[in-house]
C-alpha cells in the first residue's frame, strides 16, 4: 500500500464518474436540486472519497472497510440513476451509459478488494 490513492485506477475512474454525475444531474428539474440531484451527487462523491480515505489508513482491514463503503455508495448511485431514468429526468441512453461506467467501476473495485483481502 505504498502508492498514493491518486495512483489507483479505481480512484481515477471514480473521479471521472463524479464529473459525469454532476454533468447529468445539472439537467434534473429545478425542484430536484435539493432532492435526487443532491443525493446522487453526494453518493457519487463518497466513492472516490472513501477509496482515498481507506488507502490512507494503516491496515488492510481499514482499507477494505472503506472500499466497502465506496461500493455501497456506488450501488446507491446506480439505484438513484434508475430512479432518475424512471422519472424521466435522465434519458435512457445517458443513464445507460452511466450505469455501464458504474458497472466497470464496480468490477475494478472488486478487483482491488480481492487484491487486498487475505486468501482464505
Amino acid at each position: 500500500m505504498g502508492q498514493s490513492y491518486r495512483d489507483l485506477i479505481a480512484w481515477q475512474k471514480a473521479m471521472s464518474f463524479v464529473m459525469d454525475i454532476y454533468k447529468t444531474t445539472r439537467t434534473f428539474p429545478r425542484d430536484e436540486v435539493f432532492g435526487l440531484a443532491s443525493q446522487t451527487r453526494r453518493a457519487a462523491v463518497a466513492i472516490p472519497t472513501n477509496i482515498a480515505v481507506g488507502q490512507a489508513r494503516f491496515t488492510a482491514n481499514d482499507f477494505l472497510y472503506f472500499l466497502g463503503r465506496a461500493r455501497s455508495a456506488l450501488v446507491e448511485v446506480e439505484t438513484q440513476l434508475m430512479i432518475a431514468q424512471n422519472l424521466g429526468y435522465a434519458a435512457p441512453e445517458e443513464s445507460g451509459h452511466l450505469l455501464d461506467k458504474a458497472s466497470e467501476l464496480g468490477k475494478i473495485m472488486n478487483g482491488l478488494i480481492a487484491s487486498i483481502r487475505p486468501a482464505a
